[in-house]
């Protein structure tokens, strides 16, 4: 039996797919996007709905949405596993492809073309992650990798990987970051040992660290900027 709450049976001036077909993605708002993604309701609700109430509970903001886990979305009546992953796995392609801006990236002139790389894979995260962007002579990017994860409060980088991979990748230079899930963008005293043991074990090897970032949610700051590299 098909569900009430299928989108084949809205009024077609309100089902989101014509209306993407006739207007284009952009003229979506949130919920319908959403919607799609759902595809159908309950019984008692429709995609858009329970669309709605997953955006209540990110309080109406995209950026709350990207760090609700799929236990949290399961919480919601007419909103199971698959639906869940579908969501989950939508809002990570998204991540992906504002961190990937191809071969062409542009190089790396200050901390906010960092931040911009980073701040797609660090802000939505619950726990600190710590990233290495490796970066050639002309301040290009070779490659964003991720070094570890940590717990809500730290995450432990290993100098030994960090400048292991830079010779891998034939990186001359490196630029470290990691998140701060609390909001608070301050660099810590651990923080700042650390960016001093890396830089050193970095001189040895004819790399230059050129900054820590540290995000926090989507704002950042800058080690180097600050005057503390």
């Amino acid at each position: 039996m098909q569900e009430t709450g299928s989108i084949k049976n809205w009024a077609e001036d309100e089902r989101p797919r014509e209306k993407m077909l006739q207007r284009g993605a952009g003229a979506l708002t949130d919920a319908e996007l959403l919607a799609i993604l759902i595809s159908s309701g309950t019984k008692t609700k429709t995609a858009l709905d329970l669309a709605r109430e997953v955006l209540d509970l990110a309080h109406k903001n995209l950026l709350e949405l990207g760090r609700i886990s799929l236990k949290e979305l399961q919480g919601i009546h007419g909103i199971g596993q698959a639906r869940a992953i579908t969501i989950c796995a939508a809002l990570e392609i998204g991540r992906r492809r504002q961190a990937n801006d191809g071969p062409d990236r542009a190089k790396i002139t200050g901390s906010r073309d960092a931040a911009n790389i980073l701040m797609p894979l660090l802000q939505d995260l619950n726990h600190e992650a710590f990233y290495v962007l490796y970066l050639n002579q002309s301040n290009k990017v070779i490659r964003a990798e991720k070094i570890s994860d940590g717990g809500l409060t730290m995450a432990i980088a290993d100098i030994r990987i960090i400048l292991k991979n830079a010779l891998l990748h034939n990186a001359n230079q490196v630029i470290l970051a990691h998140n701060h899930p609390s909001g608070n963008k301050q660099p810590s005293e651990a923080d700042k040992a650390l960016t001093a043991r890396v830089k050193e074990a970095a001189k040895l090897m004819d790399i230059r660290l050129i900054d820590h970032i540290i995000i926090a949610g989507s704002s950042f700051l800058s080690m180097a900027d600050e005057g503390l590299i």
